[in-house]
Formats: structure tokens, sequence, C-alpha cells
């Protein structure tokens, strides 16, 4: 059986300094902790900018859940890289802490690109948990390294209900807001999902 490689793309969607740009990150992927069908690209033919576009999704394997996209859009000379929005690969201006830009030679590029993912791959990220009666109910995702929170969900069923009951009339629950995590009280897991780990 075939492996699947890192950033796969059919060489006659890019040309030649987007290949090369392409090849220098799935080199260096080759190295990193992440499954091959989460490396993509976008040929700048089917993108909205017409830039070529890179990018990673980072899960959490063990909850089979995607967590974060970040991934770069190239231009031929210059790279912008930042968190995307899952659907439609735009930058997330938001969320500075991932935001890069970088101009040169398309191998430059490549190399200072793969510099970047390697780094946002190795930030401490940490699953926190909140059970009742055996389910989960609350799960938040965060860098430790900054407290920042980059996925969370609450299933309103699985909940205690003072603390649904509390919420609804905070109109948090249902789409009304986020919930703050201090309204949670002390999570019963933390599990480390990738990066260095932190002292906690």
């Amino acid at each position: 059986m075939d492996e699947i490689p890192w950033f796969e793309y059919d060489e006659d969607d890019l040309d030649i300094a987007q290949r090369a740009f392409v090849d220098v990150l799935a080199v260096r992927a080759g190295s990193w902790q992440v499954d091959p069908l989460d490396t993509v690209v976008l040929p700048s033919a089917h993108t909205f900018n017409s830039q070529l576009i890179v990018y990673l999704d980072i899960g959490d394997a063990q909850r089979n859940r995607g967590i974060l996209t970040v991934g770069a859009h190239f231009d031929g000379s210059v790279v912008r890289g930042g968190q995307l929005h899952n659907q439609d690969f735009t930058i997330q201006e938001t969320a500075s802490e991932f935001v890069f830009e970088t101009t040169g030679d398309a191998a430059n590029l490549a190399s200072r690109t793969a510099e970047w993912f390697e780094g946002v791959l190795a930030r401490p990220l940490v699953r926190s948990e909140w059970h009742h009666k055996g389910r989960m109910y609350a799960v938040r995702y965060e860098y430790t390294d900054t407290g920042r929170g980059v996925s969370e969900g609450f299933e309103d069923a699985a909940a205690p209900y003072p603390l649904r009951k509390r919420l609804a009339a905070d109109r948090v629950i249902r789409g009304k807001g986020r919930i703050n995590q201090r309204e949670l009280g002390q999570p019963d897991v933390i599990a480390h999902v990738r990066g260095v780990r932190s002292n906690q």
C-alpha cells in the first residue's frame, strides 16, 4: 500500500515556485507528529484570493475531534500565515498570536513557514473536561503557555441541572454566548493533547 505524502498535490495544479514551496514543506512535515491527511494544499486556481494556500488541521486523536486550522497563503514572494477559518480558509486576524508574514524566494519562504508550523505544533495544548454522571458535558482546549482557548463545547443535556438552570437564566446556553470557565468550576480531567508539556 502506498504511503500518503504530506501536502499532497497534483503537479498540473501548481507552478514551479509553488511546487518548490510545497516540496520543502512536505519534506519538513515528515518529522512532525501529524497525519499526512491533515496537511492540505489548495491550488491558487481554487482559492478566493488566487494564492496558494497550505494548511494543517490540528486535532485531538484521542477524542477524534478537530481543534484548530492553521495555514499560510503564498503569492510567490510573500507568505502570510495564521489561524484559518475552517471553511473559507481566510486568516483570522483576531487570533493575532498565530499571524506571521515574511518575504523572499520560494525555498526560503517554505523553510520559514515550516518553522512557523513547527512552533505552533510545539506549543503546549491541553483538553479540560467537566463530567456529570459519567458523561462529559463541557470541554475546552487551550494553550497553557498563554491560557488562550482555541475550541470548546458544551452539551446542555448532559450538564448538571442547577448549572443548566443558572446558565439559561444568564442566557449563555444555546448559542446566546460563551460559557465562562469560572462558571463550571475546576475541570474533572486535564489531558495533554500535544506540544511541549508545561509544568502545571
